[in-house]
């Protein structure tokens, strides 16, 4: 018999058919049938009883992931081994291999581009052309047929340069390329997911480790793939020269805004989970790619800013060295009132407040001599400002409120006095 995976001649599928049909093949059936349920339970076992859609290896599924193709596969290349030594035909063995190692191919592309680019129609495509040419591929050779295409795509050629190029090349190519990049992306996810994982200090420094090696995972694997797919890496020189003009001339602020995001990463003067204002909108740093930094603000609005504006523009950072943010509340209570008093109260309202931090503590300033009453300020620190400021300085407003009622001090109301003018009038002839 062949090889397992070499392909089949006009005989040898002839001969494959003649084995199809014989009872000893209903043995072979058995062993292949009992391989995929072992393959079945080992993955089952390997995933546990929660599915895990994100996971390349096993998928929303038991079988939908590389894992249940791959065991599969291991599992009736073994039994093959021991029908051979055994002397048994191998004619189901020899359909079962190839199309269980298409079925791994197909699986490793669909799981890597879903987990790469989870919404994107291309890759969709990509993954429906990738799975029709495998399997237009296993129907030829089962069939005999796939070396009479191959030698027939060799003949259509033709001179490129100083290199001969066929049609079996550029597919043969174009399938490495395909299964180069699916790698360097599965790779790249992996030791993203991995770097990023959890939360703390490190987060952007760590996003920006990931975005690096993922770019030069996907930039070797595409110098791999090209060099698979037979093209001349010498031609790249005049490309790089081209894509230099281009950036010099066109793409300055799209290289400035990827230049300012690896700037803003490395030196950490903007992290994620930070509370800033830039160009008059204020909300929490969500994200930090490599083109634009995602903001968004308490009422739920976002603003994608360019990562240059984030280095050539102001920016008030209210996290940066310190997540402590100060807030005040302003009332004025009449002219008269203990003070003396009064501020402890005020205090200890506001310090009662959930989110007001106890160190440092709320106090209370004479503000100013207002015209209808004494101005006071009231301070307060909280730590989280990414929950919001407005609600918590309603809260200490209320607090403070509350205080002045029960204490019966007067809030005073604007006053305004109006002084009346008599009128003079000259008298009048014959009066």
């Amino acid at each position: 018999m062949s090889r397992p995976l070499a392909a089949l001649s006009a005989d040898e599928f002839a001969r494959l058919l003649d084995e199809l049909w014989r009872p000893a093949a209903l043995a072979e059936l058995g062993a292949i049938a009992l391989c995929l349920v072992a393959a079945w339970g080992l993955t089952r076992l390997l995933r546990g009883p929660q599915p895990q859609p994100q996971s390349v290896w096993f998928g929303r599924g038991v079988v939908d992931g590389v894992l249940f193709p791959v065991l599969a596969l291991v599992l009736v290349y073994a039994a093959r081994a021991g029908f051979a030594m055994a002397q048994q035909p191998l004619g189901l063995f020899q359909l079962a291999l190839p199309v269980l190692l298409s079925l791994v191919l197909i699986r490793l592309v669909a799981r890597v581009l879903q987990r790469a680019f989870p919404d994107s129609g291309v890759m969709r495509l990509v993954e429906r052309s990738v799975s029709w040419v495998v399997w237009v591929g296993v129907a030829l050779w089962i069939v005999g047929v796939l070396p009479l295409v191959l030698g027939e795509l060799e003949q259509i050629s033709w001179k490129l340069g100083g290199t001969r190029v066929s049609v079996r090349n550029l597919l043969e190519g174009a399938l490495t390329a395909v299964v180069v990049l699916i790698v360097v992306l599965w790779v790249s996810s992996v030791i993203e997911s991995r770097l990023l994982k959890g939360s703390g200090e490190n987060l952007s420094l760590r996003k920006m480790a990931a975005s690096t090696l993922r770019a030069l995972l996907l930039l070797l694997g595409l110098v791999v793939a090209l060099s698979a797919a037979g093209i001349d890496l010498t031609a790249l020189s005049v490309l790089g020269g081209a894509v230099g003009v281009g950036i010099g001339l066109g793409l300055q602020k799209l290289a400035a805004n990827y230049v300012s995001g690896f700037v803003i990463l490395a030196e950490r003067s903007i992290r994620i989970g930070d509370m800033v204002l830039v160009d008059g909108f204020e909300g929490r740093v969500m994200d930090i790619t490599s083109r634009y930094t995602l903001v968004r603000a308490i009422t739920g609005r976002e603003s994608i800013v360019p990562n240059e504006m984030l280095i050539t523009q102001r920016v008030e950072n209210l996290t940066l060295s310190d997540r402590k943010v100060v807030l005040t509340c302003e009332v004025q209570v009449a002219y008269g009132t203990d003070l003396a008093a009064l501020a402890p109260k005020l205090v200890e309202a506001a310090r009662a407040v959930p989110r007001v931090l106890a160190e440092p503590a709320p106090a209370m300033q004479l503000k100013a001599f207002g015209a209808n009453g004494l101005d006071l300020l009231l301070p307060f620190w909280i730590a989280d400002a990414e929950n919001g400021l407005g609600n918590v300085r309603s809260a200490v407003n209320l607090a403070i409120l509350r205080t002045l009622e029960a204490e019966g001090v007067e809030i005073p109301f604007p006053q305004q006095v109006v002084h009346g003018a008599v009128e003079r009038r000259s008298p009048q002839p014959g009066a």
